[in-house]
């Protein structure tokens, strides 16, 4: 386990706008309560409540990942009108004590949805 520092920065705000994840034409995520994660120099990433998520469209497969940071990832496929995007979300359902804001949280791989809109909330 690494502790995000000077080196390698991690920050976990609250997004104030509303994000909405679109695939396959079907909104899967509409939320006012997303979490934007920074890390280091990579993209943004918005983390979202399941609770505000469609989980019905979510599949969980087998695919794992581990982040010396964040901890170990689930994955989760979407599958609409039969077209499933393999692992298209992870989630990190036990995180490093630092990162514990993203607790079962979800996340969108950008090149697996159509969109992720950012909107006034």
């Amino acid at each position: 386990m690494k502790i995000p520092g000077p080196d390698h920065p991690i920050t976990i705000t609250p997004n104030p706008r509303r994000v909405r994840v679109i695939v396959a034409g079907k909104v899967v995520v509409d939320t006012t309560s997303a979490l934007e994660l920074r890390e280091a120099s990579y993209p943004v990433v918005n983390y979202v409540p399941r609770k505000d998520t469609d989980m019905s469209l979510l599949t969980p497969t087998d695919h794992t990942t581990h982040c010396p940071y964040k901890g170990d990832a689930s994955y989760f496929t979407i599958a609409i009108d039969g077209k499933p995007q393999d692992n298209a979300v992870w989630s990190y359902e036990k995180p490093f004590p630092a990162m514990a804001a993203i607790a079962g949280y979800l996340a969108f791989y950008p090149n697996k949805v159509d969109r992720i809109e950012e909107l006034p909330a």
